[in-house]
């Protein structure tokens, strides 16, 4: 889930002496893979440049963001400023940055490129055009990645007029949405390290806390675990029946639903886990609902095999929930949200565990798994873990939890 805008929700926090100790009796995860190697970004590169010749696309332009860390290494962000790369269809890339930026964009460049650089009152999109143009790529169709924004799509357009320009999604989605078997180790030491955080987390919540609270030693314990917080959303009481959460005060309160939807990020890889559990004693109806949650996440993992449409895993759990009186459909009660999503790089990539997505899942795909439940005015589950696709089928990154009385 997309949560990062809700991560100052809730009440004040309890003074900082009043917090348990958040990781003094924390050290780095063991074992941690090594980051993505020049080979593995060379072998990126030439897989992109095949799938655009066959689709018949001379370069391909990227800005920032995730799908640049993939292909280049560099690690940058949008501004007003462009920095870019374009792929050309064969040979070695290039970057356009400000010329006062070049020595910091070098410094992660991980594989052979050529740079160019722009003075404040030059136009960059003229540099990309004037290079398209010596490359004699500019009578070819230009392929954008599908963040790219319209501002550098345009200013292109300007410089080269008649130049095609068409979507390159297809070809940046079949390289980022099969993972290799390194990015899914690095995935795999994110999920153990947000599930160690956890373990740590959900034994200090004390009555009273706040989400900042409950918050602050879940991003405490994954930094001195060896991760990099992303998000920690915690909805306590009602506020876990509205998937995003509320703005209302929130306290940790006898008897009520602590959910929580918490994720880091490791060499640029993510983690995205949620558990549910009740402070103090559970319910019957807390515990049924907790219980028919779960046996929808495991309905989802059992339907998403090999060859099968990613929609159908979706509509197998609304099935199931329609069955206990839930929905139908997006109603509530009942799951308002897809069953899950892509993530790799970024927390949410294509594709979706969502109704009408016709693509077959494939070995190294790897999506989460999050079909909850929500009562509005009550409370919700939600349990979320992320599973990764093999030649035998699915596997979980992280276990589901057996019970609501074991939730982590």
């Amino acid at each position: 889930m997309d949560r990062r805008r809700l991560l100052a929700l809730g009440a004040a926090s309890l003074s900082a002496a009043a917090l348990p100790a958040a990781a003094a009796d924390l050290s780095p995860l063991p074992n941690a893979p090594p980051p993505i190697g020049q080979a593995e970004r060379a072998a990126r590169l030439a897989k992109a440049q095949r799938l655009m010749r066959e689709q018949g696309l001379s370069a391909l332009l990227i800005e920032p963001g995730a799908s640049l860390v993939y292909f280049t290494g560099v690690q940058w962000w949008r501004s007003e400023r462009l920095t870019a790369a374009v792929i050309p269809v064969e040979g070695e890339i290039l970057v356009v940055t400000p010329f006062f930026e070049e020595p910091s964009v070098r410094e992660t460049l991980a594989i052979p490129g050529e740079f160019r650089t722009w003075q404040e009152h030059e136009d960059p999109l003229k540099l990309v055009a004037g290079w398209l143009t010596e490359k004699k790529l500019a009578s070819g169709a230009v392929g954008v990645e599908e963040t790219v924004r319209f501002f550098a799509v345009d200013g292109l357009q300007k410089h080269l007029p008649g130049l095609t320009v068409r979507s390159g999604a297809s070809v940046v989605r079949a390289c980022r949405m099969i993972k290799s078997s390194a990015e899914i180790a690095l995935m795999q030491h994110a999920a153990d390290i947000t599930v160690a955080a956890y373990r740590h987390t959900v034994p200090r919540i004390e009555r009273g806390m706040t989400p900042g609270d409950i918050g602050k030693i879940m991003d405490g314990a994954t930094r001195a675990l060896g991760g990099s917080p992303e998000f920690a959303l915690i909805l306590l009481g009602e506020a876990s029946a509205y998937p995003h959460g509320s703005g209302k005060p929130q306290a940790v309160r006898d008897g009520e639903v602590v959910l929580m939807d918490c994720g880091c990020t490791f060499e640029g890889y993510q983690s995205d886990i949620s558990r549910t559990l009740v402070f103090g004693e559970a319910s019957k109806r807390q515990r049924t609902v907790w219980d028919q949650m779960r046996r929808g996440q495991q309905i989802a993992f059992e339907t998403a095999q090999l060859g099968v449409e990613a929609g159908r895993v979706d509509d197998a759990v609304r099935a199931y929930y329609a069955s206990l009186g839930y929905g139908p459909d997006y109603r509530l009660p009942g799951t308002s949200h897809r069953t899950g999503h892509g993530i790799g790089l970024d927390g949410h990539e294509p594709i979706n565990f969502v109704r009408g997505e016709r693509t077959r899942l494939a070995p190294g795909m790897c999506l989460s798994n999050e079909p909850g439940i929500y009562i509005p005015g009550e409370f919700g589950i939600r349990l979320e873990d992320c599973i990764y696709m093999t030649t035998q089928g699915p596997k979980w990154f992280s276990q589901p939890p057996a019970s609501i009385d074991r939730p982590v």
